[in-house]
């Protein structure tokens, strides 16, 4: 039972890692496909390339927090925070973040589970 719980919050972060790690890395190789999520009031205080620089490496950390199953609780909130912000900024996008919406609800899984002690 505690091996399969294991295996489970293992799944979850490693879907999570790469969902955090796949678009930072993508952003700094093609960034123009990226800077389009950033809502230009972000834009407008903060330079484009400055933008996704920083936020690339909040989700490279973010991403190897997640792997690394260090306070999972807090990770796992970062995450749900971050994915709820990226779907809520893009409304316009919907059809291209609405799996961010999953992501988000398997982040609050996560730290449910990792926080409820059986």
């Amino acid at each position: 039972m505690i091996s399969d719980r294991i295996s489970l919050f293992l799944l979850l972060r490693v879907g999570l890692a790469f969902s955090f790690l796949y678009p930072a890395f993508s952003s700094l190789l093609e960034p123009t496909n990226w800077i389009g999520f950033f809502p230009m009031f972000l834009r407008t205080v903060i330079p484009a390339p400055a933008l996704l620089y920083l936020f690339a490496g909040y989700e490279i950390i973010l991403g190897l927090w997640l792997l690394s199953g260090r306070q999972l609780v807090i990770s796992s909130l970062f995450a749900f925070a971050t994915l709820v912000g990226v779907v809520i900024l893009n409304l316009g996008a919907l059809d291209l973040v609405f799996r961010d919406v999953g992501l988000a609800f398997s982040a609050a899984a996560l730290a449910l589970g990792t926080h409820v002690k059986r």
